[in-house]
């Protein structure tokens, strides 16, 4: 039976898609014109670069770094020191609270984090890194990736610590809440009011573009490829109406229905994924010690990398910043959902998603394109043909597998950023049923019309959006970490932390 909630989602996508395809290249093409002086600016100021030693460093990416070395320092490596504890809390060994404030539990709040972190930039961007920056950019990426962890704890501690919980037994959790609730505390109430206020509009554009326009197409795309090079046709409207209901199923049931979609997606998918790199490495095995050096001697000292060593760091730091969102603030909005009664027990799982996004996943992705030679591909090709090359060198069946895995990160990332959009709306407008379906519905359209639409300067605008959720963000994480390492303090001295 059609579910009545999903009937306003399928009218708008039908609305939506209904009208004759010239229609539709008028309004892409009307929107493209005004949205592109905007995305013009925006990538001007908000991906600013400075000159530094012959190479061109993204402010925002040293501010989300330095965050993850002042976290690093001042939570004395709980990167390191908790993560065996993190692994027992994860798998049910610890903190067995089912009485706990909360909807979902520690598993289920990692894979839906991990579900939006995840994705094609794991496929695509790391290709990309590495074939500009060589080899060396992976030792980066992995250092970017361990000092993430610390940043991550931080905004997840403070997510769970302040969120709200709503008469209904949900919750409502992330920066929004952090900022006005947090400084308010501090002193600084109408700081932590503009701030939030401001994150949450920030948090809305980005889940748009970056985490349904841009995922849709992406998708699509590969598929395509895929279908054309078999001289198949596929249908780019049935695809994104498809993809859109199947997705409206998912995001209209809550936090509670997301989480036990992604913690069964997220594992299968990046077991598939690791799995494949795996066997394309023992294939090569023979030439591991090679790419080894190949990655240590490429950090410290590279060849033919513009801006040399620190030109390598950047690329590495670039990729990891823009893989596991450690800085960003979105991720706590779905750690927020956690059943605990220490806010410190969700600081110390999140350790593990930056772990797993930059040092496991984007790491083997690295390992196999290094391996293969594929990072030496003449300039032209795509991030993802690049890594669907390199494996493709190994297994011929791959660029199949990977058309699967494209498909399954895209919608896993719809899927956890759907929710940290809908947390954005209802916090402006109220945490109410009928503007949960709003922006549910609103979301399912631009899916929909996404897997065809070409919107660069959408999601450009998205993609600068989303930066500037660091921003916003790093402020209540610099002023507020006390607090957390209150809370670290509060859950170690306490039963359950001993």
């Amino acid at each position: 039976m059609f579910p009545p909630s999903l009937f306003l989602p399928a009218l708008l996508i039908a609305f939506a898609l209904a009208a004759p395809p010239q229609a539709h290249a008028g309004v892409e093409s009307y929107i493209e014109s005004v949205a592109a002086p905007v995305a013009d600016f925006m990538l001007k100021w908000v991906f600013y670069s400075v000159p530094l030693f012959g190479t061109q460093v993204k402010v925002v990416v040293m501010l989300l770094l330095g965050a993850g070395v002042f976290c690093t320092l001042y939570f004395r490596f709980v990167n390191i020191t908790a993560f065996g504890r993190a692994i027992a809390l994860v798998t049910g060994r610890c903190d067995k609270t089912p009485d706990a404030p909360g909807e979902v539990g520690h598993f289920q709040a990692l894979a839906t984090a991990c579900g939006a972190t995840v994705g094609l930039g794991n496929i695509a961007g790391v290709a990309i890194a590495v074939s500009k920056g060589g080899p060396g950019a992976t030792f980066w990426m992995i250092v970017a990736g361990l000092l993430g962890m610390s940043l991550k704890f931080c905004e997840c501690t403070l997510g769970v610590k302040y969120r709200r919980e709503n008469p209904d037994g949900s919750v409502s959790g992330g920066p929004m809440y952090y900022l006005s609730r947090g400084l308010g505390e501090m002193g600084l109430g109408r700081l932590g009011k503009a701030l939030s206020v401001m994150f949450a509009v920030f948090c809305i554009g980005g889940t748009i573009g970056a985490g349904g326009i841009f995922q849709a197409n992406q998708s699509f795309r590969q598929i395509q490829n895929i279908a054309e090079a078999d001289g198949t046709h596929v249908s780019g409207v049935l695809f994104g109406i498809v993809l859109a209901i199947v997705l409206g199923f998912v995001i209209i049931g809550g936090i509670k229905k997301i989480a036990t979609v992604t913690a069964r997606v997220v594992p299968f998918m990046a077991i598939i994924y690791v799995l494949s790199a795996g066997a394309v490495i023992a294939l090569q095995i023979d030439k591991l010690p090679e790419a080894f050096s190949l990655i240590v001697r490429g950090a410290f000292s590279p060849e033919g990398v513009e801006g040399g060593m620190l030109g390598v760091m950047v690329w590495g730091f670039q990729r990891a910043a823009f893989s596991n969102e450690a800085g960003l603030g979105s991720a706590s909005i779905a750690h927020s959902a956690v059943k605990t009664r220490y806010p410190a027990t969700e600081g110390i799982v999140s350790l593990l998603e930056p772990f797993l996004d930059t040092v496991v996943i984007c790491t083997m992705t690295s390992l196999v394109i290094v391996l293969t030679g594929a990072y030496n591909i003449p300039e032209g090709m795509g991030g993802i043909e690049i890594t669907s090359a390199a494996f493709a060198s190994s297994l011929s069946w791959f660029p199949y597998l990977l058309a699967l895995s494209a498909l399954l990160f895209a919608f896993s990332t719809m899927i956890s950023w759907s929710y940290y959009g809908m947390k954005s709306w209802t916090f402006l407008f109220g945490e109410t049923p009928g503007q949960k379906l709003a922006f549910n519905s609103i979301f399912c359209v631009f899916v929909a019309a996404g897997a065809t639409a070409s919107l660069s300067s959408v999601i450009n605008i998205s993609d600068s959006m989303v930066f500037l959720m660091a921003a916003v963000n790093l402020t209540g994480v610099f002023l507020m970490a006390p607090k957390a390492r209150a809370e670290l303090r509060s859950y170690l001295n306490s039963s359950g932390g001993k």
